[in-house]
């Protein structure tokens, strides 16, 4: 299957899009498309891999499908188009940056600068209904996915993973965390951040001195 998608991508992961789930999850995929309003558009469904090659993953952060509203997802977790006010779970991030590392809070809240540095943004899911969150769960994307996390954990070293609340934290188990950093920590929306755990992680701090142990370059947050 022909599969649009950065070619160092496709080398690691090509071989899913033989499988026969693969094949029924492009078919509900078009038709889901071709009915309905769908987000995000086409053509960045698979943003966080064109803007983040496997060779240049530094840092992984997982999230679980896109924003479902309108002009907001861009196929990057966490991450809204320029001109659209930043989520409250963004806001919670931009928040910890600025305590954690002084800096101030972004005037945009796209994160392409991300993912153009080496973190893949990876929602679980990668398509969305309009107004409907996680209406395109359990169709496929999540084994295509996993299957990514696989092959980073099994053919990269020194890639930091950010797990965020209990759904990324499930993903734990497919990483080998001699080889990596693994943090993990409460999900950035208010209701989870405002219970405690979210707030004086220090996750960017942490893993950016892990790059710079390592002789990775660090990440401009």
């Amino acid at each position: 299957m022909n599969v649009q998608i950065e070619e160092s991508w496709k080398q690691h992961v090509g071989a899913e899009f033989d499988k026969p789930y693969f094949a029924n999850l492009v078919n509900f995929v078009r038709q889901e498309y071709a009915t309905t309003t769908c987000y995000p558009p086409g053509r960045e469904i698979f943003n966080a891999f064109n803007l983040c090659p496997f060779d240049q993953v530094k840092v992984v952060i997982i999230g679980q499908d896109p924003y479902h509203e309108p002009g907001q997802a861009e196929g990057l977790c966490f991450s809204v188009k320029d001109g659209v006010m930043p989520p409250p779970s963004l806001i919670n991030i931009f928040k910890e940056i600025q305590t954690d590392l002084g800096k101030q809070m972004p005037s945009s809240g796209s994160l392409r600068r991300w993912a153009e540095q080496g973190v893949l943004l990876l929602n679980a899911t990668l398509t969305v209904r309009a107004h409907q969150a996680a209406s395109h769960q359990r169709r496929g994307w999540e084994e295509f996915t996993d299957a990514c996390i696989r092959a980073l954990a099994r053919d990269r070293q020194h890639v930091v993973y950010m797990l965020w609340g209990g759904f990324a934290r499930g993903k734990a188990s497919l990483i080998d965390s001699r080889n990596n950093l693994v943090l993990q920590c409460a999900h950035p929306s208010p209701l989870s951040a405002n219970r405690g755990g979210w707030f004086g992680n220090h996750h960017f701090s942490q893993c950016n001195a892990y790059l710079r142990n390592n002789g990775i370059k660090e990440i401009e947050w």
